[in-house]
């Protein structure tokens, strides 16, 4: 009868069985908790990156007529003016983010104000507090080229629009730290620490214009970007607490393809026309449309 016992004084093949699983088990548990995580009431001691140095770009050192010297090509419909009015947007956006403050002060202002949004937006069941350790706003735009006017059809209701090729690069980039929180097997169990740098290398993509419509109750200028565009970001990272895992690529696809769907599910803008309707008015038209696509695909 001893024998249907699963533990006995002598070791049988199930007892190694068990007990050699429960030893893996255990070594896995203690190799996680004291090398990658930390208590959730202990506090973090991961390195913090710091974006790539580029030299100070003061704002308002440049002049507006200010050219990329990499644009020497001539295009078939010159954007150069529409170029120069964006170049002085994002200027006017940059030192608005920064209370219109230069240098240390500045960016400061703009990294608590871009900390208190990453912290108002993240699923707080799962990451813990956000610090962003530093940001830096870049000092371009984006440039647009090779202007194609796209003719509406021979329909009397289509719209006119105007596509054109658009390339970014600038030195936009991001430092940050926070924790993934491990909820099971009971809540708060562990925090694995991770801290991020994430920095714009390049963006390409065409850009389309459609010209607001006659007909409709609140007429909007419509901004697009096409779900096919080229992305190129510089991650770096590392994750754990006392043991690290240096720039793992899977955190790198993961950070891109959130860029990614991002810019894919909200890479159109309408612009109400001054006068002519409000923003509420729009966001009903917007909606029709969409319930009418809804009900075209059914």
């Amino acid at each position: 009868m001893g024998s249907n016992y699963i533990f006995s004084l002598t070791p049988t093949f199930t007892q190694g069985l068990v007990l050699g699983q429960l030893s893996i088990l255990v070594l896995l548990v203690l190799v996680l908790k004291y090398l990658f995580f930390v208590p959730p009431d202990e506090a973090s001691e991961t390195p913090i990156f710091q974006p790539l140095t580029k030299p100070a770009h003061p704002l308002r050192n440049r002049s507006p007529n200010s050219r990329d010297e990499t644009t020497t090509e001539k295009d078939s419909e010159s954007a150069d003016w529409f170029n120069l009015l964006a170049r002085q947007v994002a200027d006017v956006y940059r030192a608005k983010l920064q209370d219109g403050l230069e240098g240390f002060e500045g960016n400061e202002v703009a990294r608590e104000r871009i900390e208190a949004y990453a912290n108002k937006i993240r699923p707080h069941s799962f990451i813990d507090h956000i610090t962003v350790q530093s940001v830096d706003l870049g000092n371009a735009a984006p440039r647009l080229s090779n202007a194609q006017v796209v003719g509406g059809g021979e329909e009397p209701d289509a719209l006119t629009s105007v596509k054109f090729d658009m390339t970014y690069t600038d030195s936009i980039s991001i430092s940050l730290s926070t924790a993934y929180l491990f909820n099971y097997p009971m809540s708060s169990f562990a925090r694995l620490p991770v801290s991020l740098s994430i920095s714009l290398d390049f963006f390409q993509s065409s850009i389309s214009l459609v010209a607001p419509s006659p007909n409709s109750a609140a007429p909007v200028l419509t901004i697009s970007l096409p779900p096919e565009f080229t992305l190129n970001l510089k991650t770096t990272s590392l994750m754990g607490s006392r043991a690290m895992l240096k720039d793992v690529p899977k955190l790198h696809e993961l950070i891109e393809h959130q860029v990614r769907r991002v810019l894919a599910t909200r890479g159109t803008w309408k612009v109400v026309l001054p006068g002519l309707g409000s923003v509420a008015e729009a966001r009903e038209e917007i909606e029709k449309e969409k319930q009418a696509g809804s009900t075209g695909r059914l």
